[in-house]
């Protein structure tokens, strides 16, 4: 269990707060807290996380069990060493299965 409650604080750390401030600093493509919970959750899942868990349920990541939660930390340590160029390929994917481009416009039918 102690385990589990460093993960969930590591999460938090990380999406709420080491991300954001990197990426403002280093001017990559998303910079708020929650388009990197967007990624980070989509890809513990594999799909748009609301499809998996319970968006009525906050956190959200709180419902993910100990290998997806490992997983996302694992991730979002990955963005931080590895920066924009990474960031760019997790969100064009996380974009995509909601079926949006990178730029914000939708994609054609």
């Amino acid at each position: 269990m102690a385990d589990r409650a460093r993960l969930l604080s590591r999460y938090r750390e990380l999406v709420l707060d080491e991300l954001p401030r990197q990426a403002r600093a280093e001017g990559w493509v998303v910079t708020a807290d929650h388009c990197f919970g967007r990624i980070v959750l989509d890809h513990a899942v594999q799909a748009r996380w609301y499809d998996v868990l319970d968006r009525r349920r906050s956190p959200a990541f709180a419902q993910l069990d100990d290998d997806r939660l490992a997983a996302a930390v694992a991730l979002a340590e990955r963005i931080a060493a590895e920066g924009d160029p990474l960031l760019r390929e997790l969100d064009a994917q996380s974009l995509a299965w909601r079926g949006k481009r990178a730029g914000g416009r939708a994609r054609p039918a």
